[in-house]
């Protein structure tokens, strides 16, 4: 139930950095863009991490292989987005990672919730 709270909190969360990030990017403002970009990617690994099950490590590397709920070509996906954080097609990636992680995670959910009921 509490990792239940954690995402929820993430995705609310992420609902206020993506707002500003739009409006940044509407506005042409570059100010704060890279920042709230960080934001966003730090959210997304932290999601990553949570529905895997797993606990993120700052400054460790993601342990992309580890994961079973994760998006299509993740690695390089986010490789793109953190090396170029100020482009508004780093952004439209990162909320699309967001949506396809949102996924991954009702799929886990499901499947555990299934398991429980096989037992």
């Amino acid at each position: 139930m509490e990792s239940k709270l954690a995402v929820s909190n993430l995705l609310e969360e992420w609902k206020t950095v993506k707002i500003r990030l739009e409006n940044n990017f509407r506005e042409r403002n570059q100010q704060g863009t890279k920042e709230l970009m960080e934001q966003g990617i730090t959210l997304f690994i932290h999601f990553l991490h949570l529905t895997n099950e797993s606990t993120a490590i700052e400054g460790e590397p993601v342990p992309f292989g580890q994961f079973h709920f994760k998006p299509v070509n993740i690695e390089e996906r986010l490789g793109f987005i953190q090396a170029r954080p100020n482009l508004f097609h780093s952004f439209r990636q990162l909320s699309e990672l967001m949506v396809e992680q949102e996924k991954q995670y009702v799929k886990k959910t499901i499947i555990k919730k299934s398991s429980r009921h096989d037992a």
